[in-house]
């Protein structure tokens, strides 16, 4: 069982302290409850800090972004707007329900109360809300925060996932951003989750979202152990190398690392494999073999084994020629193939330390272009 979790007892503070810019908004509410939702109470519960500020109107959000003065990004099927207060981005929502015209479609919604809108959340630990205006309470219809202390994910009702499978891949997310469990009667909910009711462009928006957690490789892990995502014999494992990989220098920021994780999770991964067994024994030879592979390639190739690869990331691969095609062409070689076979030629020789200079690199590029 996962220990639980100590809550922040001092919600004013918190709330004051993590999110200043509600000054405005409550200056500019005319009347209209206005309630921080979701992510933000759960994490001010936690004393996790700033999350994405979603705030909840009863009334109109459209009319309550414009208010505020800043520009105003407006989604009418989802009675949503998005503003920006002291550079921070705030998503405003009318309360509203939710149905589903089908497993996994996109929802229609109708205005509705706060508790109409905290009923059709996901998870029980994001479907509390607190009041901006007046002293600071827990609205918790649902029993979010004994969750939360108990660190247990819980859907609000039996069909949770079936409107919204992507809900069980968020479930992962948080389970690994937290150490949650899913409380049982979700653990079984879960077993029958069937995510190809869900647009393609949809699941994968929602694993790459999973695949950048802090904690992506735990997150894919949990995603396959529930039957969520289909994992090649020993991705999870070599997910989680990439993932330590990417974390380090020289790797870290050289690959797109949601995209490496799922790779690594998912394969099939043949030509990362035959990188890792090559054995170049020139920085000529790894240069050639590594340059017209992707960062994610090379990425999983290194953590197959293919060691040499860090010096291709932090010093082959930067290695310049002082000279260029100009060069050459200013001492007679004409356009064409030539240029490039000259160029290559001066390269590979000064990565592998046999010439050194300007006039040792156009001496070796003419010979190989006049060749």
């Amino acid at each position: 069982m996962t220990k639980p979790a100590k809550l922040n007892e001092d919600l004013a503070q918190a709330l004051e302290g993590t999110y200043p810019e509600l000054a405005a908004v409550r200056e500019r509410a005319e009347g209209e409850p206005i309630y921080l939702v979701g992510g933000a109470v759960r994490d001010l519960l936690l004393g996790r800090g700033r999350a994405d500020l979603d705030l909840v109107v009863e009334g109109n959000a459209a009319g309550l972004a414009a208010r505020l003065g800043s520009e105003v990004v407006e989604h009418d099927r989802f009675a949503t707007a998005k503003v920006r207060l002291d550079e921070h981005e705030v998503d405003i929502a009318t309360a509203r329900t939710e149905t589903y015209a089908s497993p996994g479609a996109l929802p229609d919604v109708e205005p509705a109360s706060l508790l109409d809108d905290l009923a059709r959340r996901d998870f029980t630990i994001n479907a509390m809300a607190v009041p901006i205006d007046g002293e600071p309470r827990l609205i918790d219809p649902h029993g979010g925060r004994e969750d939360l202390a108990e660190g247990l994910l819980r859907v609000l009702h039996p069909d949770s996932f079936v409107d919204d499978p992507t809900r069980a891949l968020r479930g992962a997310r948080y389970a690994a951003r937290f150490d949650f469990e899913l409380a049982p009667v979700t653990a079984e909910l879960v077993k029958a989750v069937e995510l190809d009711t869900v647009s393609e462009s949809r699941r994968e928006a929602e694993l790459m979202r999973l695949a950048a957690e802090p904690e992506g490789a735990r997150s894919l892990a949990l995603a396959v152990e529930w039957g969520l995502v289909e994992a090649q014999p020993g991705g999870v494992e070599l997910a989680s190398s990439v993932d330590s990989l990417l974390k380090v220098a020289p790797w870290d920021g050289f690959a797109d690392r949601p995209q490496a994780l799922l790779t690594a999770a998912r394969g099939p991964v043949g030509t990362e494999r035959q990188l890792s067994g090559a054995q170049p024994g020139k920085p000529s030879q790894a240069v050639d073999l590594a340059r017209e592979h992707s960062p994610v390639t090379l990425a999983l190739a290194r953590a197959l084994g293919a060691a040499w690869l860090d010096r291709y990331v932090a010093e082959w691969r930067l290695v310049e020629l002082e000279i260029d095609g100009d060069d050459l062409i200013a001492a007679g070689i004409p356009q064409g193939p030539a240029l490039g076979r000259g160029l290559r030629a001066a390269l590979r020789r000064k990565l592998d330390g046999e010439i050194d200079g300007r006039d040792q690199e156009l001496s070796t590029a003419l010979e190989a272009a006049r060749g």
